[in-house]
């Protein structure tokens, strides 16, 4: 692919959220780096990105997993590694919530609650909307190191696929999937026409 290739940070990776990405991937016509789900990251932030110089069209959904690490672990550090790469345009993240403590959060441009509305305030792992004045923070393993990156949209969810049934896959994974819409949308990018065989180079 000549120019910068397109991408869409997902803040989680495993067997559900990594099932979930690559059908939601298919379904509106964007690419997957399929070798980036993991529980946690089993690939380096190098090797996602020479993954995705090969991809034949873009955006693509690429995903990040600290399985619970506290601290920054190996998904955060591919994330960051890949959006600051100069052949990278990182058009938006899915930042994930989780239960793990002792993080500081990233706040959300909007979240994506359980119901599938999209809310001006925070989500938790469940998909619930949490009354808190502010912005939307959304707090996940993940999702601290979008703070030192440049991301034009975040988007928050709670537990891709879960979210007590809400996101099962098959019900298509609604959440999520608004979620991905919604940063494709305000990056003012028409997502079917890959779908339709045209592709972008």
């Amino acid at each position: 692919m000549k120019g910068k290739v397109r991408v869409i940070l997902v803040t989680d990776g495993d067997r559900v959220a990594q099932k979930t990405v690559e059908s939601i991937a298919s379904s509106l016509g964007l690419r997957c780096i399929s070798a980036s789900g993991g529980n946690p990251t089993p690939i380096s932030g190098e090797e996602i990105v020479r993954l995705l110089k090969t991809v034949p069209y873009d955006p693509v959904l690429v995903m990040f997993d600290d399985r619970g690490e506290e601290h920054k672990g190996v998904g955060e550090t591919a994330l960051e590694y890949v959006a600051s790469h100069p052949d990278i345009e990182v058009l938006g993240a899915v930042a994930v919530a989780s239960n793990t403590t002792g993080i500081a959060g990233v706040e959300a441009d909007v979240c994506v609650c359980g119901n599938g509305e999209i809310v001006n305030t925070s989500v938790d792992k469940n998909g619930e909307a949490q009354n808190k004045r502010g912005k939307p923070v959304v707090t996940g393993d993940t999702v601290d190191v979008l703070n030192e990156v440049d991301v034009p949209v975040i988007v928050g969810v709670g537990d891709i696929g879960k979210m007590d049934r809400a996101d099962d896959i098959r019900k298509g994974s609604p959440i999520t999937r608004k979620a991905i819409e919604e940063i494709l949308k305000r990056s003012g990018i028409n997502y079917g026409e890959q779908a339709q065989g045209r592709k972008r180079y």
